[in-house]
């Protein structure tokens, strides 16, 4: 009796694990941690086909006690790709499970997310972190061009995700499309599935929270304008396959939207769909273009962070007029700069992207404070060799010609708080840091 015992736990234990497998090998990428607030954080995974979704999840300090989602059978129309809610209460971590068809699905890292604090009133704000980059191009031969692969150094998202940031800020350029894909929603969803499926990249997918904005390689096109006829497709996948908190705050269409984190504010600029062509000279030629950019200067007004980050995928401080810079578009460039100044708005900063090398740029107008543009590329893609003094305001000794990423740590108490600007290499390795006070920037 004890051997057929035996043999029927064994039984048992192997049917389990073919049964775990079998749910492991549903999985296509993810899960991803989505956009975090005091009551709910998202949660996005994808599979291969059709299947129930859900996640279970419990607080670090108390995980006897655990929660739920809704449960989401994914379909083909939306790349069997799924966004869950999960409530929550301010000020928690926690851990996490996926499960698919009923059954948990085991992953070789830890699955992680956390609520938002509620300081205000109460305490200083909290000190936290976060990661950043642009420029993620993931070699796919087929359909690449001929020569040397453009992508590598994939590794690196190992090493961001070894910093155990808050969150990571994407920049833009976040997957290239190739012509074989801009030209249909297939390719489209193609792209994004090829890219986010990369295995690398998955830890870090699965416990840091993420935010993103595009740039005209996952937009359309390269340098794509509002003319591309397919941006609807590119607006639907970009919205199936990150988890912003929201999107299209002008009401026009498009990806613009903000977050807050603790006591700084992100605003997340959309830099293709109403740009006019590079070259249209019977126009108004512009970027963000009206709507936004009026959206823009009354939400800064408004908002009483700390810091104020404007997250556009283009440089938009340097003076070089050339490639896809906001120096080419120098009156709208100027507006923005110059009501900054006139509604004495303080803490402003640029995040940016695009330019497949890192750098620091400071500007300064008369009766302003310094502003400044951090640029961080490329995650992934080929490095650029920009010429000697090509950015008259680049701060001396920031410029960055290899693969490398941004991180920025946020502290100290109310009303003193600092930022420290990091940038690492490929393997985690530190090649420049600065401090900003908040007292600079008044």
């Amino acid at each position: 009796m004890q051997m057929i015992a035996r043999v029927y736990l064994f039984l048992l234990l192997l049917l389990s694990s073919f049964a775990l497998l079998a749910q492991q090998s549903l999985l296509q990428s993810g899960p991803m941690v989505g956009y975090s607030s005091m009551m709910e954080v998202a949660l996005w995974v994808q599979t291969k086909e059709e299947a129930m979704v859900h996640f279970r999840y419990w607080e670090e300090a108390n995980p006897e006690k655990y929660r739920e989602t809704e449960r989401y059978t994914t379909q083909k129309t939306d790349a069997f790709t799924a966004q869950l809610v999960a409530e929550v209460d301010p000020g928690k971590k926690y851990q996490y499970e996926l499960y698919i068809n009923e059954r948990g699905v085991d992953l070789p890292y830890p699955l992680r997310f956390q609520s938002q604090t509620l300081w205000q009133w109460r305490t200083d704000p909290p000190a936290f972190s976060f990661t950043l980059g642009s420029c993620t191009y993931i070699n796919e031969p087929e359909y690449d061009r001929p020569g040397n692969p453009y992508g590598g150094g994939y590794e690196i998202f190992e090493s961001m995700n070894q910093e155990n940031p808050d969150f990571m800020l994407w920049l833009g350029d976040n997957m290239y499309l190739r012509e074989v894909d801009w030209d249909s929603r297939t390719g489209v969803f193609h792209r994004y599935t090829h890219t986010r499926s990369t295995p690398e990249m998955q830890a870090l997918l699965g416990g840091t929270h993420h935010y993103a904005i595009w740039d005209d390689h996952d937009y359309g096109p390269n340098d794509s304008d509002r003319s591309y006829y397919g941006k609807d497709w590119t607006f639907e996948a970009f919205r199936k396959f990150w988890a912003n908190p929201n999107y299209n705050l002008t009401g026009k269409g498009g990806i613009t939207g903000t977050f807050q984190w603790a006591d700084v504010q992100f605003f997340l600029l959309d830099n293709r769909w109403f740009r006019t062509p590079n070259d249209r000279v019977t126009a108004e030629r512009c970027i963000l273009c009206e709507a936004q950019t009026e959206w823009l200067l009354d939400a800064l007004k408004f908002s009483q962070a700390s810091f104020k980050f404007i997250v556009v995928g283009g440089q938009f401080l340097s003076p070089a007029a050339i490639y896809e810079n906001h120096a080419q578009f120098a009156e709208e460039r100027m507006r923005i700069i110059e009501a900054i100044r006139k509604e004495s708005i303080p803490g402003v900063l640029f995040l940016t992207g695009d330019r497949h090398h890192t750098e620091l740029t400071k500007y300064v107008l008369d009766g302003q404070y310094p502003l400044y543009d951090f640029t961080v590329s490329p995650l992934t893609s080929g490095a650029a060799n920009p010429r000697e003094n090509e950015n008259p305001l680049q701060e001396l000794g920031t410029l960055v010609k290899e693969r490398n990423y941004g991180q920025i740590e946020v502290f100290g108490p109310r009303n003193n708080r600092m930022l420290r600007l990091l940038v690492k290499n490929v393997q985690g390795k530190l090649i420049w840091t600065k401090e900003i006070k908040q007292s600079d920037l008044r």
